[in-house]
């Protein structure tokens, strides 16, 4: 059954890919895959005999049904190659639609419309988008997108006509009942990306690309900057000295413009990924800042003033030993200017016994993200150790750890 599902899938998309399905193409060439293409060890000395056999048997099944045919080897009886008979795709995509829930080209045309008309009118960025996505329907592509398109574009008409002054998160709860849906990465850079492109509004050099937001009188929760350690902060003119609260201070970043300058006590300023790390970690000779992921504008506002005053100061960053974890750090130096040492995501920490419990395996995302990571500085090292052996870690076992040897 698995056999069936995966040739039939495989020769219906690749049907669909090619200009056949346009219309558009000059030479008749068979749609086609070798057996290969579903298990690896087709042709090999030690490939499993079973596998084989349900591969050939698949491929007969089929055949009869009139779906495909296939071609062997002039002396024996291995299949050369699989051809999709053309004619039946329509009747190929039915099969798979109703006995594995396939979702066929035809039906993602279909879905593609029914947005198109139900957005076109929606506001005047929709209806420029949906404009852009009527030649996909014309040239028969399917957008990337297409799974979330709806929850786009439904986004995208209510920030447009929205006069009101929102947080993002009551946005959220307006366009789809839930406070924290519009976070989702993919679906927010996508919206973004929507506004952007309409109004406009290239990325400025540091720019978040969510800070289009606030053109539309919409932004984040109030954001707060947490600091902690040794440090005096020049206040409107009065000195504060913060070196006495054990847990640090927390302030809003509206009163940022407030801060005429920041003097630290301590020979480390550390910028760390993850509350909890953030409440945990703690030394003597160390200012810690909490970013939470990416820093924002206001962030990188509050590092770039510690630099101005603190240049000879040791600057280092914690978080997470993923992707994710490397990226912050290669945006925060990026966009600050400050060459942030690693800490605590190192091969070392990866060996180490006591976090073996706690390593995660990569996802093909991760390794996809990671590849891009691995040509570059300081990377390169624990990178490479990371694809090599399949593994990553949160930073949060790492400065419990941390701490309990006190270092």
């Amino acid at each position: 059954m698995r056999y069936e599902k995966e040739i039939l899938t495989d020769l219906a998309e690749h049907y669909r890919r090619s200009k056949k399905d346009s219309g558009d193409n000059k030479t008749n060439r068979r749609t086609q895959a070798k057996p290969e293409r579903f298990y690896k060890k087709y042709r090999a000395n030690d490939g499993d005999f079973e596998e084989i056999s349900k591969l050939n048997q698949a491929v007969e099944d089929l055949t009869k049904a009139g779906f495909i045919y296939s071609e062997k080897e002039t002396f024996g009886t291995q299949i050369q190659c699989i051809y999709l008979v053309d004619e039946k795709i329509r009747d190929v995509e039915r099969y798979l639609a109703d006995k594995y829930g396939y979702v066929s080209k035809d039906m993602q045309m279909a879905r593609l419309q029914a947005l198109v008309e139900k957005y076109k009118d929606a506001s005047p960025i929709c209806e420029k988008e949906c404009m852009r996505l009527t030649e996909y329907l014309k040239t028969r592509k399917v957008p990337k997108n297409l799974d979330i398109l709806d929850d786009i574009l439904k986004a995208v008409a209510f920030i447009e006509k929205n006069r009101e002054d929102l947080y993002m998160r009551e946005v959220s709860m307006q366009v789809y009942g839930d406070s924290k849906f519009l976070e989702n990465e993919t679906l927010l850079s996508s919206v973004c990306g929507i506004l952007r492109r309409y109004g406009k509004r290239d990325l400025a050099d540091g720019e978040m690309k969510d800070e289009i937001l606030s053109e539309y009188h919409i932004t984040k929760e109030p954001q707060k900057l947490c600091i902690r350690g040794k440090a005096v902060l020049c206040v409107s003119g009065k000195e504060t000295d913060i070196s006495g609260f054990s847990g640090g201070v927390e302030f809003s970043a509206s009163d940022l413009a407030r801060i005429q300058w920041v003097k630290l006590l301590a020979p480390k300023f550390m910028t760390i990924e993850n509350r909890t790390s953030y409440l945990r970690y703690q030394q003597e000779d160390v200012v810690t800042f909490y970013l939470g992921g990416y820093a924002d504008r206001y962030q990188r506002d509050f590092v770039k003033l510690i630099y101005a005053s603190n240049a000879s100061t040791r600057y280092l960053h914690f978080g997470d030993i993923d992707a994710g974890g490397f990226w912050i750090h290669h945006n925060l130096c990026e966009a600050t200017g400050v060459k942030f040492e690693l800490f605590g995501m190192s091969v070392e920490e990866l060996e180490d016994r006591a976090y073996s419990s706690c390593l995660h395996g990569l996802t093909e995302n991760d390794r996809a993200r990671l590849r891009e990571l691995k040509e570059m500085e300081p990377y390169g090292e624990v990178v490479s150790y990371m694809l090599e052996h399949g593994v990553k870690l949160e930073q949060e076992i790492v400065s419990l750890e941390l701490m309990k040897g006190g270092r």
